[in-house]
C-alpha cells in the first residue's frame, strides 16, 4: 500500500506537520526525504531497508559512501546523492554552531559533533579541536589516520599544528572502531605526554574524547584522567 493510501493521521509528513519531527521514527524521517518508494514498497519500507543495511546505526548511515547507499534496492545514485547532501548540511550546521558559541567549556557541547564526525569511521582517526583564548573553535583538524585498531600519534606534529593555528587550548578526540569506548593504558599515557608537550608552548589540553559508535563519547576530563 502506498503512503498516500494510509489514513492521514498515520502518514509521516502529516504527522510531522501535526506533532513535529521529534515525534517520528528514524524510518519515517528518512521516508519524508526519500518521498517515494519502489514497486511493492512504500517510502517507509524503503527507509527501513536502508536502516537495516546499516544495522540501525545512524552514524554508519551518515558516513556511508555513495556506492554503499546505492546498493540498497530502490535508493539509486540520485537518492544516494540527496542523502549525502543532507548529511553534509547537518555536519556543517553543527560545525557552524560550534564556531558561533561563546565557548566550549562543557564536555557535553562537543559530543554530538564528534559522534557524527567519528562515530562510524572504519579506521582510527585522531583529531584536534583548536581553540582560541575564549575557547572558540579555530579549526577542527584530523591529524592522524591509522588502521582498524590503532593509529600513530606524534606529539611533535601536534605541537607544530598548535603553533600553526596560534591556539590557546585544544580538545583532542579519537575513535575506537571496535565500538568500545574505554581508554587503554596507551591512550592514557599518550594523553599525559601530549598534555606535557602542549604545556611547553602554553596550550591547555581541556579534554580528550574517545568516540565509539553511537554511544556518548567518553571524556577524559570527566573521568579524572587529565
Amino acid at each position: 500500500m502506498a503512503i498516500t493510501d494510509w489514513p492521514a493521521g498515520e502518514r509521516p509528513r502529516e504527522r510531522l506537520l501535526a506533532h513535529g519531527p521529534e515525534a517520528l521514527s528514524d524510518a519515517e524521517l528518512l521516508a519524508i526525504y526519500l518521498r517515494v518508494g519502489v514497486r511493492g514498497k512504500s517510502a517507509v519500507d524503503l527507509a527501513r531497508d536502508l536502516l537495516i543495511r546499516f544495522d540501525g546505526h545512524l552514524p554508519a548511515l551518515v558516513e556511508a559512501s555513495l556506492s554503499e547507499l546505492a546498493t540498497v534496492h530502490g535508493i539509486g545514485t540520485a537518492k544516494a546523492a540527496q542523502l549525502k547532501a543532507s548529511f553534509e548540511l547537518a555536519r556543517r550546521a553543527l560545525n557552524q554552531e560550534m564556531r558561533q558559541r561563546d565557548g566550549l567549556n562543557s564536555p557535553g557541547q562537543v559530543r554530538d559533533w564528534l559522534r557524527l564526525t567519528l562515530g562510524a569511521r572504519p579506521m582510527e582517526v585522531f583529531m584536534a579541536l583548536w581553540l582560541d583564548a575564549q575557547n572558540r573553535l579555530l579549526k577542527a583538524e584530523e591529524l592522524f589516520t591509522g588502521t582498524l585498531t590503532q593509529t600513530s600519534v606524534y606529539p611533535r606534529e601536534v605541537v607544530k599544528s598548535a603553533l600553526a593555528h596560534n591556539a590557546a587550548a585544544v580538545i583532542l578526540a579519537h575513535n575506537h572502531p571496535s565500538g568500545v569506548a574505554e581508554p587503554s593504558s596507551a591512550d592514557e599515557m599518550l594523553t599525559r605526554n601530549l598534555k606535557t608537550a602542549l604545556a611547553l608552548v602554553d596550550v591547555r589540553l581541556l579534554d580528550h574524547f574517545i568516540v565509539a559508535g553511537s554511544a556518548p563519547p567518553l571524556s577524559f576530563a570527566e573521568r579524572g584522567l587529565l
